[in-house]
């Protein structure tokens, strides 16, 4: 039985070192192959800067970009917030009354399947710049969060749901104690998915609203270098937010993890 577990604990490891050793290749070979087509084609920066250039620029224009990716994670992260209390909020009032549920649920499958290009303008008429930049990212990352929320209040073990009833629980005990651990991890993937979305929904917002100035996001300065065909550093804009929206994943399925590990199978070692 140890040599069989010995051999499990290898094979974990080895799993483990494949998925950081696997992207990391593919990522190279992604670099090559870009500097590979941008020198054999002679392609001038301003159609396609190679990878060095993107990297140089990145560095040049730190203090540029760094700083309008601060106000873009700013605005991510109160779309965020906004979108997981209201969420988690509005499926516990759901989970109490189905006639709520019934009235407002369509409205809240209209706010997501329009798209949010589409509300921006509108919202940027009837609202404060900021407060609409900030309600773009809400829309986005708030029918995940909803969704899940209810689908786990919504899937407890009903042998579990007639013992609470057996001994007398009442509906606060049975959420507190039985519904709302057994929807902690849909609660949680959802939250994982509201964390990228609302960064969309953040990048967005921002290009539909134009800001110019100190408080622009990184959207803004991706626009504009395409009005002036500085490239390099439009890629270096692009590259700054797909390692935000990693990073933010990243964190997000760590606290999923810390959170399910004792006691959820999808949190268990395999």
């Amino acid at each position: 039985m140890s040599g069989s577990a010995h051999n499990e604990s290898r094979d974990d490891g080895a799993m483990s070192r494949l998925q950081i050793v696997l992207p990391v290749i593919v990522f190279a070979a992604i670099l090559a192959i870009w500097k590979l087509i941008v020198r054999l084609n002679n392609l001038p920066p301003y159609v396609l800067p190679g990878p060095v250039l993107v990297f140089t620029t990145l560095i040049a224009d730190w203090a540029i970009l760094w700083e309008s990716l601060l106000v873009t994670l700013a605005t991510t992260l109160q779309g965020f917030i906004a979108a997981a209390i209201g969420g988690i909020a509005l499926a516990l009032l759901f989970s109490r009354s189905k006639w709520l549920e019934y009235s407002l649920f369509p409205y809240a499958v209209v706010l997501q399947v329009t798209p949010v290009i589409a509300i921006a303008p509108l919202l940027l008429i009837y609202l404060p710049q900021q407060a609409a930049v900030v309600a773009c990212a809400w829309i986005v990352a708030f029918f995940p969060v909803l969704s899940n929320t209810m689908l786990g209040l919504s899937s407890v073990d009903r042998n579990l749901t007639g013992l609470f009833k057996l001994y007398r629980a009442t509906g606060w005990q049975t959420l507190c104690h039985l519904r709302l651990p057994a929807a902690l991890p849909y609660i949680l993937g959802g939250l994982r998915i509201a964390g990228g979305l609302s960064l969309i929904g953040a990048v967005v917002a921002e290009i539909a609203a134009g800001s110019a100035g100190s408080g622009s996001g990184l959207a803004y300065r991706i626009a504009e270098s395409g009005y002036r065909l500085n490239i390099p550093r439009m890629f270096a804009a692009l590259l700054l937010l797909s390692i935000a929206g990693i990073v933010i994943y990243m964190v997000l399925a760590l606290v999923s993890h810390r959170v399910l590990r004792r006691w959820h199978e999808s949190a268990l070692p395999s």
